[in-house]
């Protein structure tokens, strides 16, 4: 990368664009390597211009991978963006993929976590209430709702009762891809470990039937798993008075979890990228994917997702399954999103979003391969369905939509105990019960959304810093966070509505 003296970021030797580091006036002279340039439109802080001459039909690259096709002809220090590139011929896209890291001596590294009777190990110690269906919905929430921080006072070492509440459950048939996906899920958030207590509740009629669900979870300290039928309890008002009760014997039980040294392998990471600018896929992303190579070395997991935001770059993944039918995995997701969204009428290519758009990014060939860059270089060892127990150390890949709650939803019911999420524009997603750390792609956002940011990569974007340099020091923080110190989003109190399981399948 150029130093912070030079205006522009040139990502590699071939590149045919730069990013401008800072908003450039139009008629600004510029220098790269043995080439003179001179700005010929206003370029936006994040966003490209062109280093040499591209005929219309020519293939534009970007960190030595194709990124998109001249729609006409561009001249050097010319603006590139949706008015000038636009997706090449499938056969056209990639490039030459590095290969996964070589083998790096061990990293030793702990957290303070909640080692549970089961064995999964929680960075937080929360109790849950889940809705098996919509119908019961608001009665998990009464229930939680009552459960102030004044009444919370007693028990510091709780740090909520959350509702884990849908929009599902019934109107689909008991069996079935979309119901299974359903009771996956639930079924996951159940068993996370950051809860230390659970409470299902149901109805007593609907297609997702709460007590198969609660007969197919893990086993909890007694008193700590609690299932209630609201036609069976008398009602709704009935309902909501025995699970306050419930909770407020589980309280005393949750509050008696101390946290102890756990090794960094107990940690499964799940990563977000979302509001993503020109400058994600240089210095956020790439910072994570520098923790995460870290992580990976402490014997800990990364969940990489978003199955439509790795398409075009999925080469930079499959090079590095530890064997080939992690790769045919991937793939056959990739297949299976063509046909799912040509089936509805989309296209993958619809792509990137506005907001993407508005901070630099013009198609997903190159928001794919900035945000890949979160899984670093470690070897891809296994793929999963969405909301899947991830059981496997390393990197892994989940297979879930691009929208953000969708996707950490997966990742959570996965068994994610901690989150990354990194942004260019600004996202305040929060996440109970597990902790969501919000790292920002410059210096601008993370100044402008103080009470928001977490971490700043900024200092990459601006030379001052090298990507090793802040993954080390966002793999520290990850530690910290992991043993109990708060994310803006906790202090903020965000998170109760952020569960957004994937529907799929007809509504009846």
């Amino acid at each position: 990368m150029e130093t912070a003296a030079n205006p522009l970021i040139v990502l590699a030797p071939d590149d045919d664009v730069a990013v401008a580091r800072l908003e450039l006036a139009a008629g600004s002279p510029l220098a790269h390597a043995d080439l003179s340039l001179t700005c010929r439109d206003a370029i936006p802080a994040g966003h490209k211009l062109a280093l040499r001459a591209i005929p219309a039909g020519g293939l534009v690259r970007k960190y030595g991978q194709v990124i998109g096709m001249a729609l006409s002809d561009i001249q050097p220090g010319e603006l590139v963006h949706v008015h000038n590139l636009g997706m090449p011929p499938a056969s056209a896209r990639g490039g030459q993929a590095p290969a996964s890291a070589q083998a790096a001596a061990p990293v030793q590294a702990s957290f303070q976590g909640y080692r549970r009777s089961n064995g999964a190990v929680g960075t937080r110690n929360y109790l849950g209430i889940v809705s098996s269906v919509n119908c019961s919905a608001t009665v998990c929430r009464k229930i939680a709702q009552a459960f102030t921080p004044e009444r919370l006072a007693a028990w510091p070492n709780v740090d909520g009762v959350v509702a884990i509440t849908h929009g599902g459950g019934c109107g689909t048939g008991v069996s079935g891809e979309g119901v299974e996906l359903l009771r996956r899920t639930l079924q996951g958030y159940a068993d996370q470990p950051n809860f230390a207590g659970v409470l299902v509740i149901g109805l007593g009629c609907e297609a997702m039937q709460s007590g198969a669900l609660v007969a197919s979870l893990r086993p909890r300290d007694e008193d700590l798993l609690a299932h209630l039928v609201i036609q069976e309890a008398g009602g709704t008002a009935e309902t909501i008075a025995r699970g306050i009760a419930l909770i407020e014997g589980m309280l005393p039980l949750a509050n008696r979890a101390e946290r102890t040294p756990q090794p960094a392998s107990a940690l499964r990471l799940g990563l977000q990228c979302g509001g993503s600018d020109g400058y994600s896929g240089i210095s956020a992303n790439p910072a994570l994917g520098a923790a995460v190579d870290l992580l990976v070395r402490a014997g800990g997991t990364a969940i990489l997702s978003e199955t439509p935001e790795i398409y075009g770059a999925e080469h930079l993944l499959t090079t590095r399954a530890v064997v080939p039918g992690v790769a045919d995995a991937l793939l056959e997701r990739i297949r299976w999103w063509e046909a799912y969204v040509t089936q509805h009428g989309g296209e993958m290519d619809n792509n990137p979003s506005p907001g993407n758009k508005r901070g630099g990014l013009t198609t997903i060939l190159e928001k794919s391969l900035g945000a890949v860059a979160k899984g670093g270089s470690s070897p891809l060892v296994a793929v999963y369905r969405y909301a899947e127990p991830v059981t496997a150390a390393g990197l892994v890949f989940m297979d879930t939509p691009g929208y953000d709650p969708v996707s950490a939803t997966g990742q959570v019911a996965g068994g994610a105990n901690l989150l990354c999420f990194t942004t260019g524009r600004g996202s305040t997603y929060g996440c109970k019960p597990t902790p969501s750390v919000k790292i920002a792609s410059n210096d601008g956002l993370f100044q402008r959304m103080a009470e928001d940011m977490d971490f700043n990569a900024g200092p990459i974007v601006t030379g001052q810093e090298s990507i090793a340099a802040a993954g080390q020091r966002l793999f520290e923080l990850l530690l910290a966070v992991a043993s109990g110190q708060r994310t803006c989003s906790e202090s903020n109190d965000l998170g109760d509505n952020e569960f957004v399981p994937w529907q799929l399948g007809a509504v009846m």
